[in-house]
């Protein structure tokens, strides 16, 4: 695929995956004996069977015969040296050759040798050149913490379906559990991942660990320590992944151990839902949905936009040409996505923005910093909570690298203005190169013109601070706007008894003061920064069909062949 203003032509990530019968290629030879032919030069009688006569005559038979004899013999061994020569030849051929070594691993298709390798939806593989049953383990080392996927699927079918899936994830701490969390101690880094290996060592089956590959990739986090220090704790991660654990580690060139370009995250992360949905993938051409992710460092938006026909025959419109297009073949299908990361705009980033805007409008009105000492009225929390909060400053700041202040929620309620900080985070006045833009000067399709009916699905954070709360699956902007001003009510305005029938709402309320402006800073993402209207209806999903959602399956599909960029173990780790 192109870079610069081409459009983004990736590998077909199910070119790794058959879709059809994977039929092994056959090589067949076969050596002819060479006729007979008529000598003129020939005794008559050369190769004919006689009597015994009289006289000369029965000498000359005899000696015919012991002349056949003998060239019989010659032909026939002359035919044996050169039918070897053709059967080396074709051996020499055959291992030369640029084909699967294992187009026929399993002839007639894998069967399960002992349960702990089995499954109950067949008992053999659809195709002779993949096992019954693979894994896949993926971790993903995102900026407040690091989680593993343990992914297990059959091949009882021409497409892999995935079978079940365990999920575990670092403890949360101050400051994040994530590989960023570390910074120079790159060791201490690749240890906090032992306790997700453990857990894979433990659901794998024996006999497949050798043939599990596995990957790591990091997110936001890890892209804001700059090259050299993450590059020192990818290193680290790498080896401690190849000497301690059983797993093949996807190749370096592969990305086996990367901080994963944030472009990738947001079409894995479309993949994942679209497949799990069984919108892609299948025989049927459904509309897809869009993907909304919202992390801790940054947010992602995929979806497949659709152009009106031009009216009296003129061009039809279409994507612009840019970065943001990414063009995709799956599973029989072309997709044109449109996509973007923006980086610094997750829901921790956000917070810290938020902040620092705060901090530096009271420092252009009072110099002096004598409001160091007092608590700080924030908007954004609701009446009668607080905080301590640590908050970054820029490089050179009269006030430090950081300050650590009482941020307090006002007398009353102010929803609006927490909002309003929101907004000017995103730098909606931007300079727009391509029109029409977003946020942040960067162009994107109209979602109400190019995207208007098809599904909408929220992850990651847009989930975990509404559904809390009693959010349904589905859900208007206009609804959630209501859900944030009733939260920035405080609970000592009677606004959140509502909440008293929702199990654990008030708990999490009362544990996170920072809740007002989590979904402010949602609805200003979505209406304000997206330009989604705000009657329009999204869905919130933490899994699909039982598995979870996110980058991680997207990502997990084609490490399923070999051809990805790994090989099964030959021997143990430590011997």
């Amino acid at each position: 695929m192109s870079s610069g203003v081409d459009a983004r032509r990736r590998p077909g990530l199910w070119s790794y995956l058959s879709f059809g019968s994977s039929n092994a290629r056959r090589r067949t030879s076969s050596v002819s004996l060479v006729a007979r032919t008529e000598d003129p030069y020939e005794k008559p009688d050369r190769h004919t069977s006689s009597g015994l006569g009289s006289g000369h005559g029965a000498a000359s038979s005899m000696n015919v015969e012991k002349g056949g004899t003998y060239m019989n013999q010659g032909q026939r061994n002359r035919y044996l040296k050169f039918g070897g020569l053709i059967a080396f030849v074709l051996l020499v051929f055959w291992f030369f050759a640029p084909v699967s070594r294992d187009a026929e691993r399993f002839p007639g298709g894998d069967v399960a040798s002992d349960p702990s390798v089995g499954t109950t939806k067949c008992t053999r593989s659809y195709s002779s050149s993949k096992p019954l049953i693979q894994y896949a383990l993926m971790v993903d080392a995102g900026s407040t913490g690091s989680r593993i996927h343990v992914y297990k699927f059959n091949n009882c079918g021409p497409t892999p379906e995935l079978e079940s899936e365990v999920f575990e994830q670092t403890a949360k701490k101050e400051g994040g559990s994530g590989l960023s969390s570390y910074k120079g101690d790159a060791e201490g880094a690749a240890k906090s991942l032992d306790v997700l290996l453990d857990v894979a060592v433990k659901n794998v089956p024996d006999k497949l660990k050798k043939c599990t590959p596995i990957a790591v990739k990091a997110t936001a986090g890890l892209r804001k320590l700059g090259p050299e220090m993450s590059d020192q704790i990818l290193k680290a991660v790498r080896h401690r992944l190849e000497t301690v654990y059983p797993f093949p580690v996807l190749s370096e060139e592969a990305g086996g151990v990367e901080v994963m370009d944030g472009k990738d995250e947001g079409v894995y992360a479309w993949i994942t839902a679209n497949y799990l949905l069984g919108k892609i993938g299948g025989p049927d051409h459904t509309p897809t949905a869009a993907v909304f992710d919202l992390g801790g460092g940054s947010t992602q938006i995929v979806f497949e936009p659709t152009f009106k026909d031009a009216k009296g025959g003129g061009m039809p419109q279409k994507l612009a040409e840019g970065d943001h297009k990414y063009s995709l073949s799956f599973g029989g299908r072309e997709f044109t996505l449109y996509q973007h990361s923006y980086l610094g705009y997750g829901l921790m980033e956000a917070r810290s923005h938020l902040h620092k805007e705060i901090i530096q409008n009271l420092y252009t009105q009072d110099p002096s910093g004598a409001w160091k000492s007092r608590p700080i009225s924030n908007p954004c929390i609701a009446p009668g909570m607080s905080k301590e909060v640590e908050v970054p400053l820029d490089a050179g700041h009269p006030l430090g690298t950081s300050i650590t202040v009482n941020m307090t929620g006002p007398s009353t309620a102010s929803p609006a203005q927490c909002r309003g900080h929101a907004e000017k985070i995103l730098q909606k006045d931007a300079e727009c190169k391509l029109a029409p833009c977003a946020f942040n000067g960067v162009h994107q399709p109209s979602l109400e013109k190019t995207f208007a009916r098809e599904d909408v699905y929220l992850f990651s954070y847009f989930y975990d601070r509404t559904a809390p709360l009693g959010m349904p699956e589905s859900f208007t902007l206009a609804e959630l706007k209501d859900l944030a001003h009733r939260v920035c009510q405080g609970e000592g305005s009677g606004a959140w008894d509502v909440f008293a029938s929702v199990e654990g709402a008030l708990e999490e309320l009362r544990d996170r003061p920072d809740t007002c402006l989590d979904l402010n800073f949602m609805v200003a993402l979505l209406h304000t920064g997206y330009e989604m209207p705000i009657s329009r209806e999204v869905r919130i999903a933490k899994k699909i069909k039982g598995n979870e959602l996110g980058w991680c399956l997207g990502a997990s599909l084609p490490l399923l062949s070999q051809e990805s960029g790994w090989q099964c173990r030959i021997r143990e780790v430590g011997a």
